[in-house]
């Protein structure tokens, strides 16, 4: 093992270490001021609390990602521009590309929620009727109206402009930029499994 792979190693497990922390800070917070029905709800949670803030600070670190990572603060940081990017976000551009790309189930869904863009994916799919449901924002249709399902979001295609704000949690008002939100532990997971060389080919994690 040469002096610089051992300096990497231990750069990695620091970074791990710090990363694991600040999810955990932030997701107790979170948790504690959630309003949860019973205990059973709050033990649900916080069983499987470990092993998605353990998988996602781990990917994190091993991520291969033109964006800057903030083992601090657990986030992807990099320049937010003016304005959101919807420039080539045409309905029927965004539609064709979709009907042209072999979709699965866990494909990585960029969605503009109202002034910022979430990280969202496939859950079912329903080829026969041109349509998919993702896990957060439901069903849309590629072969109709989608203003019918959606009154505060669209579905936007992949590049890298829309991606990279999506991960780093930017968010507008209007055309003034604001302060960024961090994307949910379940968005970090799924930003860890982009393929910024190719989007239509999601990385396996």
């Amino acid at each position: 093992m040469t002096q610089a792979s051992l300096w990497q190693e231990q750069q990695q497990s620091t970074n791990y270490a710090e990363l694991c922390n600040a999810l955990y800070e932030r997701e107790l917070r979170q948790l504690a001021n959630m309003v949860l029905p019973n205990a059973q709800a709050v033990q649900g949670r916080l069983k499987s609390l470990s092993y998605y803030i353990n998988r996602t600070a781990l990917l994190m670190t091993q991520a291969d990602s033109p964006l800057e990572l903030d083992v601090q603060n657990a986030a992807w940081q990099t320049k937010q521009s003016n304005n959101i990017p919807l420039t080539g976000q045409e309905v029927e551009l965004v539609f064709t590309w979709y009907l042209s790309t072999k979709l699965s189930l866990g494909f990585i869904v960029p969605v503009l929620n109202k002034d910022h863009i979430i990280l969202d994916c496939i859950d079912r799919l329903d080829n026969e009727n041109h349509r998919f449901r993702t896990n957060v924002s439901g069903w849309f249709d590629l072969s109709g109206d989608n203003k019918k399902l959606h009154q505060h979001t669209k579905l936007l295609k992949p590049n890298k402009k829309v991606m990279a704000a999506a991960c780093s949690g930017h968010y507008w008002q209007g055309s003034n930029k604001l302060h960024p939100i961090i994307p949910s532990l379940r968005e970090l997971l799924l930003s860890c499994s982009i393929n910024w060389k190719n989007f239509k080919q999601p990385l396996v994690i």
